[in-house]
């Protein structure tokens, strides 16, 4: 060791001493106040950590820090232990059903239900008019028949394993035919050939890619045919030399042969997306109608409601599902079925427009859109940025209406570093989602809900005066 390794290991030494051992440093008044809020195993546990982390950057060079910094590191060590990661974010990017950050957004109503379902006892699985047992499924089911004229409804926790049961329940070990420009895939990289697959059907391929006609489907049939499955392109759309058979064709075949016909909506919609001028997204009321013999579609995306997956169709077929196996593993706890029927009831009643979030967002007119931003963007102007308002489009969004925007205004933020003010704004508590077009930074009002207007400006405004070295204009 040189006389030089050794004056560094010596002030090595000398800054390790200055770190208090665990147990003085709780007895300090901060700690013993942390120690009260949190408990005090956690406590200790935040403390040793954060003395083994300065202890490695002490003997990386790093002096010791004051006794406030000390106390400040614990603190915020037992908060990122004990604080929840799942938080409440700004949507401002105008993408209405984000799939990244939770879809829907529930109603009031729902919340309420849900609230009030999961806090005390309730006849879940109870008939009181008779005082014996019941059925879970019921208490959304009705509704569910109601709206959209089948015979029976089923409730499970997402539209891939209202699929999965279909298929097990119906055609495990048989046929399933579909077309080739039907299997699509779905969010996070799952496939519906690969849950057709962990069913036990085996798929036939019919058509291609872009054309597929009903004599595909007639010379596919054979003696181990069950089930013709028709999926909805949810996230994507084919345009030019294209051809696919009708759900009404398909269910002409189904009852020619003596085969199911089983249609997956994938979003599914209560209402008619065509007089908001978006393109019209199938209806489960229309696919009931058709004839088709059970229908299958998610609760959280154009429903508006908690994440479900839905089956609704012929009785005898749904009482089939129900005793399967596979639908007490998929089956939806209390609060989902209480936060499904309150959303339910706003189509009921005929005020899902004014009541369901993503309804209210869809429904929302050009005038008032612009009057928010405009509204934003003086409030930022006087708080010194340069916000303008500009013309731009909002998406629908969550495999929903593949390429269909609607118009909106924006708040426009010209950055010198766009990405870098994101990020901040990420950061933020509550943490604010934008969307970047070339160097500027936009805020769409259509997805900012009610009373997060305030938080919102606050937020932009402090990530801008928090820009860097390089940031300024």
């Amino acid at each position: 060791m040189t006389d030089t390794d050794g004056i560094l290991s010596r002030r090595v030494r000398a800054e390790l001493r200055k770190l208090p051992a665990v147990d003085k440093l709780l007895q300090e008044p901060e700690i013993q106040a942390l120690v009260q809020e949190s408990g005090h195993e956690v406590v200790v546990e935040s403390a040793r950590a954060v003395l083994d982390e300065l202890r490695g950057r002490i003997r990386g060079g790093d002096p010791a820090p004051a006794r406030e910094a000390l106390i400040v590191a614990v603190r915020e060590r037992l908060l990122a232990v004990t604080s929840p990661t799942l938080r409440t974010v700004i949507n401002a990017t105008g993408v209405i059903i984000h799939t990244n950050l939770g879809r829907a957004p529930l109603s009031a109503a729902t919340l309420a239900a849900m609230r009030e379902a999961g806090g005390a006892y309730n006849n879940l699985e109870y008939n009181l008019a008779v005082g014996e047992r019941g059925s879970r499924y019921e208490h959304a089911e009705t509704l569910l028949c109601r709206l959209t004229g089948a015979e029976a409804a089923l409730l499970v926790n997402n539209n891939a394993g209202a699929v999965l049961l279909m298929l097990m329940a119906l055609a495990q070990g048989r046929e399933v035919i579909i077309s080739r420009g039907q299997l699509v895939e779905i969010g996070g990289g799952f496939r519906v050939p690969d849950v057709m697959a962990q069913s036990g059907a085996r798929l036939v391929e019919v058509g291609t890619t872009n054309r597929t006609y009903l004599r595909d489907y007639e010379q596919a049939i054979g003696g181990e045919t069950v089930l013709l499955l028709r999926v909805h392109s949810s996230n994507f759309r084919l345009i030019g030399f294209t051809h696919e058979v009708s759900l009404g064709e398909l269910v002409a075949l189904g009852r020619e042969r003596g085969l199911m016909v089983v249609d997956d909506l994938g979003s599914g919609s209560l209402v008619d997306t065509a007089q908001f001028g978006l393109a019209h997204e199938p209806m489960v009321q229309e696919s009931v109608a058709a004839g088709a013999d059970l229908v299958s579609f998610s609760g959280d995306k154009l429903l508006g409601g908690p994440q479900a997956g839905i089956i609704v169709g012929r009785a005898d077929l749904v009482a089939r599902l129900k005793r399967h196996p596979l639908a007490r593993a998929l089956r939806v706890d209390k609060t989902t079925i209480a936060g499904v029927q309150a959303n339910l009831l706003h189509y009921v009643r005929g005020e899902a427009t004014r009541e369901i979030p993503i309804w209210r967002m869809i429904a929302m007119s050009q005038r008032e859109i612009e009057s928010r931003a405009s509204a934003w963007a003086a409030q930022l102007a006087r708080m010194g940025l340069p916000a303008v308002v500009s013309e731009g489009r909002s998406t629908v969004g969550g495999g929903a209406l593949p390429g269909e925007t609607l118009p909106t205004c924006v708040v426009a933020l010209a950055a010198p570093s766009p990405d870098a003010l994101a990020k901040r704004l990420r950061q933020a508590t509550p943490p604010v989602v934008a969307r970047i077009e070339g160097d500027r930074l936009l805020l769409d009002p259509r997805t900012v809900l009610p009373g997060q207007d305030d938080d919102l400006l606050c937020r932009v405004h402090e990530a801008w005066q928090a820009r860097g070295e390089g940031e300024d204009e």
